[in-house]
């Protein structure tokens, strides 16, 4: 179902109901993915893709339609993920470092995490980036999302997402080549 026809049914008080749970069935895995790249755990991206959709449901009925609504879905789901890093870096007053190798380790012993080795070496060197840069690679490169689109997720101009962008692959680059 388009995006559009989703809105008017969640606009209808009888139909409500029913156009949020084919909302949520259409991005709720993109959602969880995108989450789950930046968090590493299966479990804080499953509790942070309901606190997406649950912020989704309570801000759709104002939803402006300035913004496509899978964007501002990423949007919710970008700021979910940058509140939870921040939080957990403060909770345990750790640097950026220290919550960095947290996350690798987790990357070594989650089963829900398979691939080849350079599958693994390339989510620990995505580790490595800072959040912001981070998102922006994964939306790109793994999501194929336009810089546009990022930039509406974002809230950053078109040129500084490529720059960043630009910045992640040469860093990733080095990290790859450095063993």
């Amino acid at each position: 179902m388009e995006d559009q026809a989703l809105l008017e049914k969640f606009r209808d008080p009888e139909t409500r109901n029913y156009a949020f749970n084919l909302l949520v069935r259409k991005y709720q895995q993109k959602v969880y993915w995108h989450i789950r790249k930046m968090v590493i755990d299966h479990d804080d991206a499953n509790d942070l893709t309901q606190e997406t959709f649950i912020k989704a449901w309570k801000g759709l009925s104002t939803f402006r339609e300035d913004a496509q609504l899978y964007t501002w879905l990423y949007r919710i789901a970008t700021n979910e993920c940058l509140n939870f890093l921040n939080k957990k870096k403060r909770r345990f007053f750790l640097p950026i470092v220290d919550v960095q190798a947290e996350l690798i380790a987790k990357l070594d012993t989650d089963e829900l995490i398979s691939g080849d080795e350079i599958q693994l070496k390339l989510q620990k060197a995505l580790l490595t980036l800072p959040d912001k840069q981070r998102l922006v690679f994964n939306m790109k490169y793994f999501d194929e999302m336009k810089y546009e689109d990022i930039s509406t997720v974002l809230g950053t101009s078109v040129g500084a997402l490529k720059a960043s962008y630009h910045l992640a692959v040469k860093k990733i680059e080095d990290y790859l080549n450095k063993d």
